[in-house]
């Protein structure tokens, strides 16, 4: 789908706004349905305090990381911008959601949505905002303003529908409906990544692409990997957080690094070359975790 994606791009079958069509209906079809699928499944237990807390202790590590890193490397501010962005937050539910199950199986999905609607996408609409403002030149983000775009986004109010009202075994018409719906999350998302995507390599922003990928596709999920056992988790739950970490950056971030005039080039050779490295790397974190935690 990845390589479909990328030759009807090539032969400009499809329309410019396809891929935003595209993510769309992941967004607000396909998304929701996986949510509603498998969350109502989750056992609320210390457990899920503890995944909920990974995503924030890796933007913790991210910051204090990639500023030392910038001066080191000689960044520009937009480059420094882009690295947070994009090493901070990963592509956890459009690639998170489908990866999980495809190589942890469908009950470690229930973990992957707690991780990723507490984590990855408060953390954009939060600290995210902030990097905008702050390196893009607009109008620091209002509490009030951060708070509605949370409470509208649709797969967040889709998690707490299921979480309170939804049964964790609805009518088999139901479940079948929703389990068809969420089926075409991976192929419609990698087909829209086909579309965008761009591999690029200029040659100024090497540095600052292989510091921001090793971090993001090894060490931050090496550095998982060891917290695991301080945090209590065991199992699926460990398992899931790892692999969610090591999700490549998300594509979300860098189109708003991008429409911020933020290292562009830079921002769109993350997410590139992110994905493509992620078809290698995720399989191994995958493989290894079945052996050290499985």
């Amino acid at each position: 789908m990845l390589g479909l994606g990328m030759l009807f791009r090539r032969l400009g079958l499809f329309g410019v706004d396809a891929a935003e069509v595209l993510n769309r209906v992941v967004l607000y079809v396909c998304l929701p349905a996986a949510i509603l699928l498998h969350a109502p499944r989750l056992q609320l237990d210390a457990s899920v305090l503890a995944v909920v807390a990974v995503p924030w202790l890796l933007l913790a590590v991210t910051v204090a990381v990639v500023s030392p890193l910038a001066r080191w490397l000689r960044l520009s501010d937009a480059q420094r911008a882009v690295l947070l962005l994009t090493v901070s937050l990963g592509n956890t539910s459009f690639l998170g959601y489908p990866l999980v199950a495809a190589l942890l199986g469908e009950a470690a999905l229930p973990y992957a949505v707690v991780y990723d609607q507490f984590g990855s996408f408060i953390i954009l609409s939060t600290f995210g905002l902030y990097v905008l403002a702050r390196y893009g030149g607009d109008a620091a983000p209002t509490a009030r303003g951060m708070a509605l775009r949370i409470v509208k986004f649709p797969p967040l109010l889709t998690l707490v529908f299921a979480l309170t009202l939804m049964p964790a075994e609805p009518p088999a018409w139901i479940a079948g409906g929703l389990q068809r719906l969420a089926d075409a999350l991976l192929p419609l998302v990698v087909l829209a990544i086909g579309l965008s995507i761009r591999l690029r390599m200029p040659r100024q922003q090497l540095p600052p692409l292989l510091a921001g990928l090793s971090l993001k596709l090894v060490l931050l999920p090496l550095l998982v990997l060891g917290l695991v056992w301080p945090l209590g988790l065991t199992g699926l739950a460990a398992q899931t957080v790892v692999l969610e970490a090591a999700m490549p950056p998300m594509i979300t971030a860098a189109a708003l690094a991008i429409s911020h005039r933020l290292a562009p080039e830079l921002a769109a050779a993350m997410v590139g070359y992110g994905i493509v490295l992620s078809l290698a790397t995720l399989p191994a974190w995958a493989w290894l975790l079945g052996r050290v935690l499985g």
